[in-house]
């Protein structure tokens, strides 16, 4: 059982910028960020998994350019940077994870974590 604990979250204004973070409470090969906005289904944001000898990194085509994940294995951590923030990006930020190689575009994951509000104001 992995556990996820999300930080980072907060109030910002438009055109700001805030960078999330995710602790696992174990290995994982993959983590990954979604979001859901009230009202509307949760979307993907961007991911990241890992294998001996490659680094998969998967983003939203509708997040490409305005965010960045990265990830700190000796803190089993992942972190995603966000730019330019709209008040269409305020959402509960979720983390999410997985043991095993998530390939780009599968976006499955067995881990999840409590979420991180994000509220961008105009």
């Amino acid at each position: 059982q992995v556990q996820l604990v999300e930080s980072g979250g907060g109030l910002v204004q438009a055109g700001g910028s805030l960078r999330l973070s995710c602790a696992a409470s174990g290995r994982t090969y993959a983590m990954g960020w979604f979001r859901q906005a009230p009202g509307k289904e949760r979307e993907f944001v961007a991911a990241i998994s890992w294998s001996v000898i490659r680094t998969y990194i998967d983003y939203a085509d509708s997040m490409k350019g305005r965010v960045t994940i990265s990830r700190d294995n000796a803190k089993n951590t992942v972190y995603l940077q966000m730019n330019s923030l709209n008040p269409a990006d305020t959402a509960v930020y979720y983390c999410a994870a997985d043991t095993q190689v998530v390939l780009p575009g599968q976006r499955l994951y067995k881990y999840w974590g409590m979420g991180t509000q994000v509220t961008v104001s105009s």
